[in-house]
């Protein structure tokens, strides 16, 4: 086996270790009950369509849009922005627990809490920051052009992220003080 078989199949194994673990806890703290709007299914459709086109791309033989001729640096470069995503992105999602909602349907529960120790002690949104970092890394990995679509995504992340803040700032007791000591994606800088 090849290394280029070798980085796409770690690739690969982190896209379905950050979605089996999502799922897992996502059957924790769902509200099975409540009905899903035709908005939410298509986004929901849209998330499964891109992880798809991840997943095929990932596993392809050619480089999709390459960036360099020799890209073992930036392909070393990749995997490590790549593991530092899934990581943060994993040991946030485990730290929030049944205080958790799904990007889509933003709620805040009755028995919902301020997470402000382990990585939420230094930013508030550690799973969208690892997300696009392990993005970011995934497409750097494979020398794809494609990473400059990680960075469009960005300001809509960015925007999600406020409008959550501002729903967590209005309904949860503490999050104003919370988000005024700690910072949105990056530790002591944004």
């Amino acid at each position: 086996m090849n290394v280029m078989w070798v980085l796409r199949l770690y690739l690969l194994a982190g896209l379905v270790i950050h979605k089996a673990i999502w799922e897992l806890l996502k059957r924790r703290t769902a509200d099975s009950r409540s009905p899903v709007s035709s908005a939410v299914k298509i986004v929901k459709l849209g998330k499964i369509a891109i992880l798809l086109a991840i997943i095929v791309q990932t596993l392809t033989l050619a480089d999709i849009l390459p960036i360099s001729r020799d890209p073992l640096s930036l392909r070393a470069f990749g995997v490590i922005m790549y593991t530092a995503g899934l990581l943060v992105a994993i040991w946030g999602r485990l730290q929030l627990g049944t205080n958790w909602s799904d990007i889509e349907t933003p709620q805040v529960g009755q028995q919902q809490e301020v997470v402000s120790n382990g990585i939420y002690r230094y930013i508030r949104h550690p799973i969208y920051a690892g997300d696009l970092l392990l993005l970011f890394g995934l497409e750097l990995a494979l020398n794809s052009w494609l990473v400059l679509a990680i960075v469009l995504l960005a300001p809509v992340v960015l925007r999600r992220a406020v409008l959550e803040e501002k729903l967590l700032a209005k309904r949860l007791r503490g999050y104003d003080s919370y988000a005024q000591r700690t910072k949105r994606f990056i530790p002591f800088v944004v």
